[in-house]
């Protein structure tokens, strides 16, 4: 049987030991909000904390999918798509930061778990293999999809309920940076012959 050094747990007054194996209570739960005073009602900030909680798991999936697919990427163009989905997924990563961000500004907490937001997308699960290249283009398109028709609807509701910020990143960060994404890839799935004869 092994002891465990109490001092760890509990160090002395100035010791520079880490407090290591802290437990603690859980002090907010996952969709509330606290009240903070950022000039919006508690309904419009559960409204939009509760969205972009959606968005921000759906993202998540979408980045995962994005690095997955980057190192899957096989073919002829293979180092233009190997690149490309890697530059995307760099950029899905700073939205998911601002999207986890804005549910905190809100008073809310933001979903991070990978479990929790396995529970929670409700983007399709790929299957754990590698898929043909224009499968995986098609799949990443489908989550764009999924993922602003959420925005577009969610940044017009939080713009009749005053939630300005909560627009504002849904519309310059996920809508247009997904739309332009979602352009990309399209064009890697037109089958436009390299030689006219």
């Amino acid at each position: 049987m092994t002891v465990r050094d109490s001092s760890a747990r509990h160090p002395q007054p100035g010791s520079s030991q880490p407090w290591l194996h802290q437990k603690g209570s859980e002090i907010q739960q996952f969709g509330t909000v606290r009240q903070f005073p950022v000039g919006l009602s508690y309904e419009t900030r559960m409204y939009s904390c509760e969205r972009l909680n959606q968005i921000l798991a759906d993202t998540q999936v979408l980045y995962s999918l994005y690095k997955k697919h980057h190192w899957l990427m096989r073919g002829a163009t293979f180092y233009q798509l190997h690149l490309l989905l890697d530059k995307h997924a760099s950029e899905q990563r700073e939205i998911i930061d601002a999207l986890a961000e804005r549910v905190q500004t809100l008073g809310g907490v933001a979903v991070g778990d990978p479990r929790h937001v396995a529970e929670i997308t409700v983007i399709p699960r790929p299957p754990d293999g590698a898929e043909e290249v224009p499968a995986m283009l098609s799949r990443l398109l489908e989550a764009h999809e999924t993922i602003l028709v959420a925005a577009h609807d969610a940044a017009s509701r939080t713009a009749q309920m005053g939630d300005d910020g909560t627009n504002d990143l849904l519309v310059s960060q996920v809508i247009r940076v997904g739309e332009l994404q979602a352009w990309f890839l399209a064009e890697h799935l037109v089958d436009t012959p390299l030689v006219h004869v």
